[in-house]
């Protein structure tokens, strides 16, 4: 896997993955807006990515009729440089028809603890934990 990250101007970056898709991020300049997530966020966003990818294609080999899945991430920052995620709470929410939650569970816990490496690095600096609701929709 390959990056490439280029300085804009100020303090804009734009990420470029091999796939060609590109992000812009950074803090701005001065009371300037900031021109998208700090890399810091992206590694948060990341991480909540990489395990509803997981969630998602655990239930569905499952054969679980999953409509929706939303990550909240809730997260902690040591105070002193190089300011690393100490905590990292993921709150799931999954959406579907008759799902098993047990079968959801199953599957936040294997993404969480063996499947998701962005969650997999993370702890290596951050109290991880998760949690989940299941909201059926065929009522």
């Amino acid at each position: 896997m390959k990056a490439r990250v280029k300085w804009a101007e100020a303090r804009t970056f734009v990420g470029e993955a091999t796939t060609g898709h590109k992000i812009a991020f950074g803090t701005g300049h001065n009371d300037g807006p900031k021109p998208g997530p700090s890399p810091m966020e992206l590694v948060l966003i990341g991480t909540g990515g990489c395990a509803a990818y997981d969630v998602v294609s655990i239930l569905e080999k499952g054969r679980q009729r999953v409509e929706d899945v939303v990550v909240e991430l809730d997260a902690d920052r040591a105070e002193t440089e190089p300011k690393v995620f100490t905590r990292i709470h993921m709150h799931f929410v999954v959406k579907g028809r008759g799902l098993d939650p047990k079968k959801v569970e199953r599957a936040i816990d294997l993404s969480v603890e063996k499947y998701c490496s962005a969650s997999a690095m993370m702890s290596k600096t951050a109290e991880m934990s998760h949690d989940f609701e299941v909201i059926d929709t065929s009522a």
